[in-house]
């Protein structure tokens, strides 16, 4: 006789059905689990073992043989222990067998029978109502399993459970966690002067644009970036699912509590590869990946490892990091917008006492860090001047973040009917992720336009996708001025602001070109 219970193993944010499979035979009683388990599942053994000590059961004098199928995909986690758990019961007959069809479990057992928080239970939960199954997940976790709208049961111990089904107390259905209401955020009034690095910020908003900021310390480069998100518009329902599931396979959900308040992650300059794409002994998702559908900030941009950087590019263009490994590929979301600031140089490059002593040599050292395929990706640059005591005198400005925020909105929503929005709110195209046959269409620039265009990409060596992204920031600028058309007007701001930092080639001379 064999016991069947379904269970999940996490490819990303993919939860595989897996196959729990008790058998008994006869010969000396020992306790294998079989199927490419990792460490930690095969340590369920001890803790189903201590787990049904505490409840006054036995296991059978017998071979205890535990499968899990598919037996090639690698399975890592606790997880396990409660689908090991169940089949076990159902075949000594402490519940009955056929009480489990329909089910799926997914939770860590401790050592007393109680069932402790577990990852991943909101994409469990999504699978297991695809497949038409009701879940079996911890209690804590309850909250967070009922976002997926299908049949769960919360338990909060393994005799919960076993009252469960034979009758005895039934277990009622959790209910969906919080929806948390976002915090007020910095608000755009508390940077003086910088009125061109909001401008530029504005239109990173509005199209979904990467940017990267250049100047002395305290200008307020950091400043700017932090109040980015609150210049976008919430999560949609669909992005608002598939950022939780990264957050539930990460194990940063609280209780169940979602938000719609887009990602900002910061991480430091220290961060490893692995930190930053994804990778592991388990092959985790990264930094860029917890901001999908959000912004990534790197802070002193140089500092971080040349090949850290130059590993962002296939996200940056693809929108997917994929973490290779000699027996599978794993792929997690990554579709975030990159904001990057930077000193000029190692000294700094402030104004007075602060200036560089070392000439333009030390900028050119300091900046040279940065690949050029690298920037290539980055579609807005903008040098942040110093801020005077003259500025920090005025007054607060008199437009904060909620008036550019409208704009914004206005302009992202030209953007969705351009697109084709679908009605569900399941998706918020944005120019900087226009496909090419789509940006030829909607961002052809008049004819003084196209022409200036067509000087500055001969004399400034634009590639081409540094041809196609200034159509694409001219297109965001155009929306943001309520145009129709692309004129030559937004090809020059566009165009202004391709100018990389010293030293890095395209676009050296960008603004004399623009006017």
């Amino acid at each position: 006789m064999v016991c069947r219970v379904t269970t999940f193993a996490f490819e990303g944010v993919d939860a595989q059905p897996v196959d729990v499979q008790v058998q008994l035979t006869g010969g000396n009683p020992n306790f294998h689990i079989v199927g490419l388990p990792d460490k930690a599942v095969g340590e369920s053994r001890e803790r189903v073992r201590a787990a049904f000590a505490s409840l006054g059961l036995a296991l059978p004098p017998k071979r205890v043989i535990v499968n899990l199928a598919p037996a090639d995909l690698p399975k890592e986690g606790s997880h396990y222990d409660l689908a090991i758990a169940l089949a076990m019961l159902a075949i000594m007959g402490v519940i009955p067998a056929d009480q489990l069809d329909g089910y799926a479990a997914i939770g860590e057992l401790s050592l007393d029978g109680g069932l402790g928080e577990t990852v991943g239970v909101l994409p469990a939960a999504m699978a297991a109502e695809s497949m038409d199954l009701r879940l079996i997940c911890p209690e804590i976790c309850g909250a967070e399993a009922a976002w997926a709208g299908g049949s769960v049961i919360a338990a909060r111990s393994l005799i919960a459970l076993i009252n469960h089904f034979t009758g005895r107390e039934a277990i009622g259905a959790p209910k969906a966690g919080l929806l948390a209401e976002p915090p007020p955020g910095p608000d755009l009034k508390d940077v003086k002067g910088q009125e061109g690095a909001k401008r530029v910020l504005e239109i990173a908003a509005a199209g979904g644009h990467n940017l990267l900021f250049c100047g002395p310390p305290g200008s307020g480069k950091s400043m700017l970036a932090q109040r980015l998100p609150g210049l976008l518009p919430p999560l949609s329902a669909r992005e608002l699912l598939e950022v939780s599931q990264i957050q539930s396979i990460s194990g940063l959900l609280e209780r169940g509590r979602l938000s719609r308040t887009r990602p900002f992650r910061a991480p430091h300059h220290s961060a490893s590869m692995a930190a930053l794409v994804g990778g592991g002994i388990k092959a985790k998702p990264g930094e860029v990946s917890l901001a999908h559908h959000g912004v990534l900030f790197l802070d002193e941009l140089p500092e971080f490892p040349a090949n850290v950087l130059d590993s962002l590019r296939q996200p940056l263009e693809a929108g997917e990091a994929v973490v290779a490994r000699a027996n599978r590929h794993v792929r997690y979301p990554a579709r975030f917008q990159l904001i990057a600031a930077m000193n000029p140089c190692r000294c700094g490059g402030g104004p007075g006492a602060a200036a560089c002593t070392r000439g333009p040599r030390c900028a050119q050292q300091y900046q040279s860090r940065l690949s050029g395929p690298f920037l290539d990706r980055i579609d807005l640059y903008f040098d942040t001047p110093p801020v005077t005591a003259v500025d920090l005198a005025l007054p607060p400005p008199s437009e904060g973040t909620a008036k550019a925020r409208a704009r914004v909105a206005v302009a992202r929503n030209i953007q969705a009917d351009r697109f084709g929005e679908t009605g569900d709110d399941t998706r918020r195209p944005v120019n900087a992720d226009a496909p090419l046959p789509e940006l030829e269409k909607v961002a052809r620039p008049d004819p003084p336009g196209g022409a200036l265009l067509a000087d500055a990409a001969g004399r400034l060596n634009l590639t081409a996708r540094g041809y196609s992204r200034v159509l694409k920031v001219a297109r965001t600028i155009a929306d943001l001025d309520g145009s129709d058309g692309v004129r030559r007007v937004h090809i020059a701001e566009a165009l202004s602001y391709r100018q990389r930092p010293a030293g890095q080639g395209e676009g050296v001379n960008a603004q004399a070109m623009a006017r």
